[in-house]
């Protein structure tokens, strides 16, 4: 998933966090575009065509469409082709600090608006997804936080008493909790490293950070970041650096973080209230907005 990944595990035998790590790895290899024979690199082959997966993956893909009706598309897994445009065709570790523009295909911005997910036929019988033709689908903005979900319950279900996953800052908690608050989490700032935004405590529960901070390169001399405006096509536009929500579940709380930033700072507010979901952003310019819900929960 292009991310560390950290785990807590309380009681249990320690067999847990391998048990963590496997399937962590297993995940991986069915939902990294990057990967020939993953899941998603298999289904984007072959748009078009019913393609069986793993019942991981299936459950990532309806979570997905999910959370693409849940946004009014303002999350959309339907921006793989954008992405390719802008450069990011492999995984971020092996993009050049400045790679070429395309010599062939469209440039970054000129796919248009992403064609979302209203086509997409999912087969719960079979455990088959069929995407349609020209239509290639990206995880990314979805797999950490359900990964966490997934890692978080099977921990739980296998005799932990506590458990919290942390994939590249997206963090899911649950059980019995180390600290007397619950399970403290550090909202981190985007561009002041060990510099905290704000502490939150959750008993059960996850917080998902979006930002176009972290994942930058230039592509023609152009700059680029991997936050992909599903209405347009191109690049969110400038007016948010991060935006943080804490949900019951990791996959809700990072459909709506990027549902968030992609609304900016005048419909951020709107989007996590109509969802009831809480959050934190930062707007370009360093000032914090604490959107809904979120003052509560600060420790």
């Amino acid at each position: 998933m292009g991310s560390d990944a950290h785990v807590l595990v309380l009681g249990g035998p320690r067999a847990l966090l391998e048990r963590a790590q496997r399937q962590l790895e297993l995940l991986e290899a069915c939902w990294s575009r990057f990967l020939p024979d993953s899941d998603v690199a298999l289904l984007n082959a072959a748009a078009g065509t019913p393609v069986a997966v793993t019942p991981e993956t299936f459950l990532a893909i309806r979570l997905a469409v999910e959370g693409w009706r849940a946004t009014a598309g303002r999350f959309d897994p339907t921006v793989q082709r954008a992405l390719v445009a802008a450069g990011y065709d492999r995984t971020f570790a092996a993009i050049l600090p400045d790679v070429p523009a395309p010599e062939h295909g469209p440039a970054a911005g000129d796919e248009g608006p992403a064609p979302g997910t209203g086509a997409v036929f999912l087969d719960p019988d079979r455990c088959e997804v069929t995407l349609p033709a020209e239509v290639g689908i990206d995880l990314g903005g979805i797999g950490k936080g359900l990964g966490a979900d997934l890692v978080v319950a099977d921990l739980l279900a296998a005799g932990a008493h506590g458990a919290c996953v942390n994939l590249g800052g997206d963090v899911r908690v649950a059980g019995e909790a180390p600290d007397p608050h619950g399970w403290v989490v550090a909202i981190e700032h985007p561009s002041r490293a060990g510099e905290e935004l704000a502490r939150v405590a959750l008993a059960d529960g996850a917080v998902a950070t979006t930002t176009s901070l972290a994942r930058r390169w230039r592509q023609g001399g152009a700059e680029r970041h991997h936050l992909i405006d599903p209405a347009t096509g191109a690049q969110v536009r400038p007016g948010l650096a991060q935006v943080s929500v804490i949900a019951g579940a990791g996959w809700t709380a990072e459909v709506f973080a990027k549902a968030a930033f992609v609304a900016g700072p005048d419909g951020c507010t709107g989007v996590l209230s109509a969802a009831g979901v809480a959050g934190l952003a930062l707007d370009d310019e360093g000032n914090p907005l604490v959107l809904p819900g979120m003052e509560e929960l600060l420790v």
